[in-house]
């Protein structure tokens, strides 16, 4: 998506210019949340494809940059091609984070097209799968595969389902919202073996699947960049304009980009939708002069069953919150505060189109109480 929106954002300020873009992956760029949400509705799988061979993009699929040469300006792949360059993006997104046991034959380790389509021809009236990992995509994949007549287990070492995100009395209402829809839920349950149609809790439980999914997040991928001297630390420091190094011509972008926040102070990596979409579109345009800085504060959401939600800012069940509901659990609006009460995040249950809303209250600093929250809730 970081690709593919980069692209946009060079054609946004030169329709001319030669772009190439290379991508391990066999498909052209394509929208990744459909994965985990709606094409287990309904949704036509050509509807992911994001049309960037339509921008006049050279698309290099099935290929892996192996090395860079910044002062050559050269980008070589896997195949011993070498590409030239005056501007370099690095969308390299990560991997996902693996188990101490289990390869690719036991687990899928859920994040591609492939991955969708292995697992969804598996999918079917009961199904036992097995879900390790009980944060954004192990959720949705256990909703998923349990709307589609499987038998899903999910696991994982935390309190709660999103515990990480949510407030305690929160994730412990979502254990029981997913058991009441047929999930089986282990709640602080650490893994310790995972064999061809077995997992193994370090507590010694063990959960007979015909299909095992884990969804535990991604490890950015960095090698490239570390290879070639840029500064790295969970992902690759860039500016507010995106360039990375102190360099101006190279760039990086999206999910693998560790970026600037002025309005929250610091750095953030983000692994969102909308931030894969809104920097590298914006990145992309830097790369063509646009001089643009990122000041976006991105958002994400999710489906879980009929609950939905979206957030925006600093969405850590660490931080203390303020919480208004119009229905308990079920309709409502969680502000994650620092010790002024000042807004760092939102979390908008089942609460819609007000993200831009939360978004300035977050960058005007405001402190919030119930009013401001009401406010949210009409």
């Amino acid at each position: 998506m970081t690709g593919d929106a980069a692209c946009r954002g060079i054609r946004d300020h030169d329709t001319e210019g030669s772009i190439g873009l290379i991508a391990s992956e066999s498909h052209d760029p394509y929208a990744r949340p459909p994965l985990s949400k709606g094409l287990w509705t309904g949704k036509e799988e050509s509807s992911v494809f994001r049309g960037t061979p339509d921008l006049g993009v050279e698309l290099h699929t099935g290929r892996r940059v192996v090395a860079l040469d910044l002062a050559a300006r050269t980008a070589t792949d896997d195949t011993g091609e070498t590409h030239s360059y005056e501007k370099v993006l690095l969308a390299t997104g990560g991997t996902p984070r693996r188990l101490p046991s289990g390869g690719d034959d036991e687990v899928i380790y859920y994040r591609t097209l492939d991955d969708y389509r292995r697992l969804r021809n598996m999918a079917r009236d009961g199904l036992r799968a097995a879900v390790i990992g009980g944060g954004f995509i192990g959720s949705e994949v256990a909703a998923a595969l349990t709307m589609n007549g499987c038998d899903v287990t999910i696991v994982f070492p935390d309190a709660g389902i999103g515990a990480r995100l949510f407030p305690e009395s929160l994730a412990s209402f979502v254990n029981d919202y997913y058991r009441e829809k047929g999930v089986t839920v282990l709640a602080g349950e650490l893994v310790e073996k995972v064999a061809s149609k077995s997992v193994t809790t370090k507590d010694g439980a063990t959960i007979e699947a015909d299909v095992i999914v884990a969804g535990l997040g991604i490890v950015p991928a960095t090698d490239l960049a570390e290879a070639v001297g840029l500064e790295v630390d969970d992902g690759i420091f860039v500016d507010e304009l995106g360039r990375a190094g102190g360099r101006d011509d190279v760039f990086a972008a999206g999910d693998v980009a560790r970026f600037p926040v002025p309005a929250l102070g610091g750095t953030r990596r983000v692994e969102h939708e909308d931030h894969a979409n809104t920097h590298g579109r914006v990145v992309g345009g830097n790369m063509a002069g646009a001089d643009q800085p990122y000041d976006h504060l991105p958002f994400f959401y999710s489906d879980l069953f009929e609950l939905g939600y979206e957030a925006v800012g600093d969405v850590d069940s660490r931080l203390d919150t303020v919480t208004e509901w119009a229905e308990p659990n079920r309709k409502g609006v969680v502000a994650y505060v620092d010790g002024d009460g000042k807004a760092r995040g939102f979390l908008l249950w089942d609460v819609w189109g007000k993200v831009d809303s939360a978004r300035e209250l977050i960058t005007s600093g405001a402190v919030v109480g119930s009013a401001e929250l009401r406010a949210l809730l009409d």
